[in-house]
């Protein structure tokens, strides 16, 4: 028992001889603290990072000597020598360039970007201090290579490398390891109900397909966003900005945000954080009355279908009108021989008149934070909710109102593992579609057959007063509009309150929704177990639960549901081939599995060679996939003009739609109505373009068989170089890629007949096929469907940045990028890629952190080229426009403040990013930050 004692006290003190203590404090140059620094030893995971002061404690279980590195976003690296117990060591880090900084997003493990095996783009705690933007993720747009499409104030949807849209579900955004994407609509709402500036740590974003690591929804790129964690960033910081916007059609109205950071750590094991953000303006007002179907047509035109006006999608031919009337004994006989056969559209309203155009955004997250042995073992509760107004621009123009997010995340982690599951749940709150509400206040004063009957009554009656042509169309008008409800009127505001609040789409505009996302992933990285290379495993399991009670999806019986998973391996070694050459090699594989489709491979190889220290040439090959979104595969929505219906096998028949038949119809099949269902999208239709064709021409063989392929799996194989490189202070960084799309996921516009076979097989007594007959008499359906392309569709580009200082300390920058869609759209004319992306992009920014002693400015220019945006809510050139945003800056160091004015498009000239959104005016702000320096 004594020999025990003696060895355990022997032991005891081994032990406590080789605990080293180290201490101090970290600051930049100019003596400022720097919160959060890394503070490791060398050759271990041990570690401490500094708190709010730049203080910093570590506790090593070895003997001096030994060295520790010291590190922080945007500085460079140092490593010190460790000569005895209780040194203190203060460090001074120096400012370093972008190169020098470490991401963690590229290969799941900490690396610089200079030697990344990918692309990878970094927005710091230094830019989103400095960014001439109006806030962090408006300052995303000056990276190399991205887009930001605004949506609204509130919605800005960023992407890189093409095929865009506003419903964006190539792209992929994570917030501490969550996808932000709303269940309903498959994709994230910004940063609407993201992340406050203050708790901010960084933002990296992957251009590209990074399928390999991320799965099936990484295909254009992925954004991600880390918050500070509250061991490491503690007390109370906030920031409120106060300014206006400044649009020529909504005019000058105030701007507000705000928000809140408070972090408390109560002992090594414990520590918690909260956060608040609230944003209140008015949105950029859409009020374009051009033609929205580029026929150039102006509102005295009788089919004028508006941009921005809404009810005048309901359009038809009246002298069909004419027809049924006199079949029906509603119209004296011959009356169809004064009316001609052209179509007219309904009197639409103002989209001004639809929506107060509020934006607003509330939102809030919590963190429970727990590490029960005091070291990096840490396990994490966070949950976050968000609730706003926005405009949202889709297949409609949709006001987001109310709308709520919700998500719960339990994850346990170290620095080598992480193991996480969370929630997603949305609710749509009190959300409509603006088109339809146009619509339906139209038929909730008159419905369509009263108000064309009209329409032909007075025309016919015009006529043979004498009118011309002209004259009768605007008599007809004036006399189906009399009594019409205007806006201002209580009837018209009785017919809006109860078109918002019914979510039947043929006498409502109210979208419901309650669906959600259950997730989990994991990664395990064996770099402390294994020597010779760096290996990672994960995986990943998702399931939709859709429950939009059948106003967005097919879910009218019940919510849809259905899984997918991953699995996947990284391999990485590095080679030192010279004492002047060294070689990164990374080798990826991904699995991933939907229930609805076959399993698929993602294999990603890299090479990186870096030269002197200075020069590193990279090389990649990888392949994609992306399995059909949510809306892909189960929407089931009116968008008036046509019906969306998804690609998934069993979709189409859930689409159950009753249509009244013409006279010809009803004499042919005996019904005045028939129920139809989805399915003859896929299977007897015809494109919409050649029905156009057989409309101009009365040719039967301009009809072209359409019957699209049910939705699969897109892929895409992406070749990739790039080079990064220091000259004399100048940086530059450089990457050019080709993309190959297999399947691509795409749009097609086709015409299904209520009766009648496409193949023309079925015919009348008089030889007309019944498909033909259907299509001259009105009988059909349009439908946009939810398929691949049976074309290959490829892209390519390149993009180029190059970064000094000039002038004794100015930062300098510019970048250009270059982006091509190659894929023959003439030949194509019903297929629609949604490339959306200008061929040329060039954005240059200049500014200095320290003009004199606390005072800095920074401003940034971009220019855009035109190109043509197509959508289903519409396509139209965008045409070019230039930006320039501008900040200056104050810090005052005694109280951790920062003052700060700016101004976005300061040459006021107003722009769009998409064709249908409102123009994009100015922004005047000032506002007080304290506690972030």
């Amino acid at each position: 028992m004594k020999t025990t004692l003696k060895l355990l006290a022997m032991l005891f003190c081994v032990v406590s001889f080789a605990q080293t203590t180290v201490k101090g404090k970290i600051t930049d140059n100019s003596g400022l603290p720097l919160p959060g620094a890394n503070v490791v030893v060398v050759g271990t995971s041990s570690g401490a990072s500094s708190d709010f002061d730049g203080n910093y404690t570590l506790t090593a279980d070895q003997e001096p000597p030994f060295s520790i590195r010291v590190t922080y976003t945007g500085f460079k690296e140092q490593i010190i020598e460790v000569t005895s117990n209780n040194q203190t060591i203060d460090v001074s880090l120096v400012e370093g360039n972008e190169l020098d900084e470490v991401v963690i997003s590229a290969s799941r493990t900490p690396e610089r970007i200079f030697e990344s095996p990918v692309t990878v783009e970094r927005f710091g705690l230094k830019e989103i201090k400095n960014t001439a933007s109006v806030d962090f993720y408006d300052g995303l747009e000056n990276l190399k290579g991205v887009d930001i499409n605004t949506n609204s104030l509130t919605f800005k949807s960023i992407n890189t490398r093409g095929f865009a849209t506003f419903a964006n579900t190539r792209f992929m955004q994570l917030v501490d390891g969550m996808d932000n994407s709303a269940p309903a609509l498959n994709f994230p709402l910004g940063n609407l109900l993201g992340m406050t500036e203050t708790d901010i740590l960084s933002v990296e974003l992957l251009p590209g397909a990074s399928s390999a690591l991320y799965g099936a929804n990484a295909f254009n790129g992925i954004l991600f966003m880390r918050s500070k964690n509250p061991f490491d960033f503690q007390g109370i910081s906030g920031y409120i900005k106060r300014g206006i916007t400044s649009q020529e059609a909504a005019g000058d109205n105030d701007y507000t945000d705000l928000g809140i950071r408070m972090a408390y750590k109560f002992s090594d094991k414990f520590a918690a954080k909260v956060n608040f953000g609230y944003l209140k303006g008015t949105d950029w007002a859409a009020t374009s009355e051009e033609d929205k179907l580029n026929r150039g047509l102006t509102r005295a035109d009788i089919d004028y279908d508006g941009i921005n006006v809404y009810g005048d999608e309901v359009s038809t031919d009246i002298n069909g009108v004419a027809q049924a009337l006199e079949d029906l004994g509603l119209a004296p006989a011959g009356i169809s021989g004064l009316v001609p056969s052209v179509n007219v559209s309904r009197t639409g309203y103002n989209e001004r008149d639809l929506t107060n155009y509020n934006a607003e955004s509330i939102k809030a997250d919590w963190g429970l934070y727990y590490r029960p042995w005091e070291n990096d073992f840490e396990i994490q509760y966070v949950g976050k909710i968000g609730s706003g107004n926005t405009i949202y621009q889709g297949a409609n123009r949709y006001n987001i109102k109310n709308f709520f997010l919700q998500q719960h995340k339990l994850e346990i982690r170290n620095d080598n593992f992480f193991v996480r599951g969370y929630v997603t749940e949305d609710k749509a709150g009190d959300s409509y579609d603006m088109v339809f509400t146009g619509i339906n206040i139209n038929r909730a004063w008159k419905d369509d057959n009263t108000w064309f009957g009209e329409y032909v009554a007075a025309y016919a009656g015009a006529t043979l007063g004498g009118a011309t042509n002209e004259a009768a169309h605007i008599a007809a008008r004036q006399a189906a509009d009399t009594g019409r409800f205007l806006p201002g009127t209580p009837e018209y505001q009785a017919a809006f309150n109860r078109s918002v609040n019914d979510p039947d789409l043929s006498t409502g505009s109210k979208f419901q929704d309650n669906s959600k996302i259950y997730h989990g992933d994991f990664n395990y990285n064996f770099g402390d177990l294994v020597d010779f290379a760096e290996i990672q495993v994960g995986g990943s399991v998702r399931r939709y639960s859709l429950n939009s009670s059948g106003t967005i999806y097919t879910d009218i019986d019940g919510p849809i549901n259905y899984d997918e998973f991953g699995l996947y391996t990284q391999l990485q070694k590095s080679l030192e081939l010279s004492e002047s050459v060294e070689l990164k090699l990374t080798g990826s594989l991904r699995y991933d599995k939907n229930e609805l489709f076959d399993g698929f491979f993602s294999p990603r190889l890299s090479a990186g060679f870096t030269i002197n220290e200075d020069h590193n040439i990279r090389a990649s090959f990888q392949t994609g996939f992306r399995n059909p979104t949510t809306q892909d595969l189960y929407i089931g929505l009116d968008v008036g003009r046509a019906i969306l219906v998804g690609g998934a096998p069993d979709n189409p028949a859930r689409d159950i739609r009753n249509y009244d038949l013409s006279p010809t119809g009803t004499a042919i099949t005996g019904q005045t109505s028939l129920e139809v269902n989805g399915t003859g999208a896929y299977n007897n239709s015809f494109f919409a373009n050649s029905v156009g064709a057989f409309a101009a021409t009365g040719n039967p063989a301009a009809l072209e068989v359409a019957n699209s392929n049910l939705a699969q799996p897109e892929q895409v194989t992406s070749y990739e170089l790039g080079y990064r490189g220091k000259f004399s202070g100048v940086i530059v960084d450089a990457s050019a890629y080709y993309n190959q799309y297999q399947d691509f996921l795409a749009n097609e516009t086709v015409i299904s007949p209520f009766y009648g076979d496409v193949g023309l097989s079925q015919t009348l007594p008089n030889g007309t096929p019944l498909a033909v007959a259907a299509i001259a008499n009105g009988d059909f359906q349009a439908y946009q469907t939810y398929t691949n392309a049976d074309e290959d569709v490829n892209s390519y580009g390149a993009a180029i940045q190059v970064s000094t200082k000039v002038l004794d300390g100015f930062d300098l920058s510019a970048n250009y990028t270059y982006a091509k869609l190659d894929f023959d759209t003439e030949a194509n004319p019903d297929f629609r890629t949604n490339f959306n992306t200008p061929e040329h992009k060039v954005k240059v920014s200049f500014g200095k952190t320290e003009l004199f002693k606390n005072f800095g400015f920074n401003t940034s220019w971009r220019w855009s080229d035109n190109f043509f945006w197509e959508a289903s809510f519409g396509d139209g050139e965008v045409p070019a426009y230039s930006v320039l945003d501008a900040q200056i800056n104050y810090r005052i160091p005694s109280l951790k403040t920062t003052l700060k004015v700016g101004a976005t498009n300061l040459l006021q000239d107003e722009y769009f990013t998409a064709f249908g959104t409102g123009f994009i005016g100015s922004m005047y702000y000032a506002s007080i930050t304290i506690n972030n320096l």
